[in-house]
């Protein structure tokens, strides 16, 4: 149960920071970036998929939990601050969904702009290995974070890997630019039977991730 908790505040301060989907009439860049978003039709049935609609004056992690502590400072939400500090406001500027299979689940977000690549890259090298705690007294849980190859320019993947007690438990994430688009990716190995469709990280999250890339790229 401790570990359980443990894999839900992490998730937690992956998500910090990324909540950039807005609602509104769709407009210039709104209209096209509908166009360039996965819908349900393009999963098999039985496959969970939701649109995730934000209140347009939500602040980045309004209602997510604070991120956690870390040595080096910052690695806990780095990734996420690292998009929201360039990230576009207002409607039209994103799009998130999330689709849910049998062992794994994804929150995807279109963007309206590109991401800072080279930036992302850096604080991944600068958090590859690093302790996370709640409070400054505790020894802190073992972090890792470790690229994923990925056969296309201008993207980036990771594994990020929390090392507690002997076990494992790790989140795939993603970062891309198609066009003047920016993909961003994140997943969780998530069990739910109610699903009829299996799932497995990390291969099912890049290959969703790749059919994004490619609906872009077609607009």
């Amino acid at each position: 149960m401790i570990r359980r908790g443990l894999v839900l505040a992490m998730a937690g301060c992956l998500l910090a920071g990324c909540g950039n989907a807005v609602t509104g009439t769709a407009t210039w860049p709104g209209a096209r970036l509908d166009k360039a978003v996965l819908t349900e039709a393009d999963f098999p049935p039985g496959v969970r998929f939701e649109r995730i609609d934000r209140d347009p004056g939500e602040g980045d992690n309004a209602s997510g939990p604070p991120p956690m502590q870390s040595m080096p400072p910052g690695c806990t939400d780095g990734l996420t601050r690292d998009i929201a500090g360039s990230a576009e406001r207002g409607p039209g500027s994103a799009v998130e969904y999330v689709v849910a299979y049998d062992g794994a689940r994804m929150v995807i977000t279109v963007l309206s702009w590109r991401l800072a690549l080279e930036r992302l890259a850096a604080t991944a090298a600068r958090c590859a290995e690093y302790r996370t705690f709640f409070d400054e007294a505790d020894p802190g849980i073992e972090m890792t974070t470790t690229q994923v190859p990925v056969p296309r320019e201008d993207a980036l993947a990771y594994r990020q890997t929390m090392h507690l007690m002997g076990d494992e438990s790790s989140v795939y994430f993603s970062f891309e630019n198609v066009g003047n688009f920016g993909i961003f990716g994140i997943a969780f190995p998530t069990t739910d039977p109610s699903i009829s469709v299996k799932g497995t990280l990390p291969q099912t999250f890049l290959d969703i991730i790749a059919r994004q890339a490619e609906r872009a790229r077609s607009v």
